[in-house]
């Protein structure tokens, strides 16, 4: 009763910081965000920087490699909007027929719906909107403001990933010389670890998206799908959130098959869900990312779950990284001073 009491007493505690820990961060979302941002940015830019700086001094290697980066993006950005704005005249008429064709399946057999179905839910979906204008317009105006907050944590995130990039290992040498020196050692090696294991996930995880955005793309580009390049990208940002990410593109995909291409189109894509998800499972995590991070899948999808209950999408999409990291630092600390260590 004394081991068991004295070890709820501890655990009790340790309860009592991670909750402590977790107001605090909801009260800082945006630095937390920028600095986990600005720490994915460093992993995915640091090969770059450390290919150039072999060339030229660290600072110019830092500032290429970032305008690069930048350059990507902004072009990235081009190429979407261009291919939006040029399908969106067709679009309209590809979804009215669409959904025309989807109505006539729907009143055959099996399903035998009342005729005008689609259209009376379309004139509800209207008036619904009309009646609550109020409540979307201040929706909007929320959203505005998210928009705003999102570009001052990206200006922070990406002004910190130069100086991580630049010299974060000086930085993370400086903190812990202020601890003791027993101290001191322990969280170098800890963070060694974490940064070992969080690099190698971001990179793999980054890998693993892309691969399945141009799967995506090339199948809805055979399939005749419209915006596949932008529901490519969609599939790419979405990947960033294990398990559950790819289906949920995949169905926005499906839905916008249904819409213009019709049903059997859409259970292609549906179809094509299992696919990617058999391949993003089965194949492409084990082999890229399964050197970095040595987690199960029931432990990435309860990570997932409980990072999306506390904090939404962006508690869903760092809780595998944070449960890998964690995962690196406790192996490490626990491994022999001559052993091989964790991460």
């Amino acid at each position: 009763m004394e081991r068991a009491a004295g070890r709820a007493w501890r655990l009790l505690a340790v309860a009592v910081a991670g909750y402590a820990g977790y107001l605090i961060v909801s009260r800082l979302l945006l630095p937390v965000v920028a600095v986990f941002v600005a720490l994915v940015v460093t992993a995915v830019l640091r090969p770059a920087v450390d290919l150039l700086a072999r060339r030229m001094p660290r600072a110019l290697a830092v500032l290429l490699t970032v305008l690069g980066a930048l350059v990507v993006l902004a072009g990235l950005a081009a190429l979407l909007t261009a291919v939006v704005r040029s399908q969106s005249g067709q679009l309209g008429g590809q979804v009215r027929g669409g959904l025309d064709q989807l109505e006539h399946w729907l009143e055959g057999p099996p399903f035998h719906a009342r005729a005008g179905t689609l259209g009376d839910l379309r004139q509800r979906l209207g008036q619904l909107i009309s009646t609550h204008r109020q409540t979307v317009l201040s929706t909007a105006v929320t959203g505005a403001g998210w928009v705003v907050e999102a570009a001052a944590a990206g200006a922070l995130a990406l002004f910190c990933a130069v100086f991580f990039a630049h010299s974060g290992e000086r930085m993370w040498s400086w903190a812990t010389s202020l601890l003791p020196t027993r101290a001191g050692s322990v969280w170098q090696r800890a963070g060694q670890a974490a940064w070992r294991t969080f690099a190698g996930y971001t990179r793999g995880l980054f890998l693993v998206a892309g691969t399945n955005a141009v799967v995506v793309g090339v199948a809805l580009a055979v399939l005749g799908v419209p915006l596949a390049v932008p529901l490519a990208f969609l599939e790419f940002v979405a990947a960033l959130i294990p398990l559950i990410g790819s289906p949920i593109a995949l169905a926005v995909a499906s839905l916008v098959a249904l819409a213009t291409r019709g049903p059997v189109t859409a259970l292609v894509v549906l179809v094509l869900i299992v696919v990617v998800g058999q391949l993003e499972g089965h194949v492409l995590h084990p082999l890229v990312m399964g050197w970095a991070v040595r987690l199960h899948p029931v432990a990435i999808a309860l990570a997932v779950a409980v990072g999306g209950t506390l904090g939404g999408i962006v508690g869903a999409a760092v809780a595998v990284p944070v449960l890998s990291v964690g995962w690196a630092v406790f192996r490490e600390l626990h491994a022999p001073r001559g052993g091989s260590g964790g991460g």
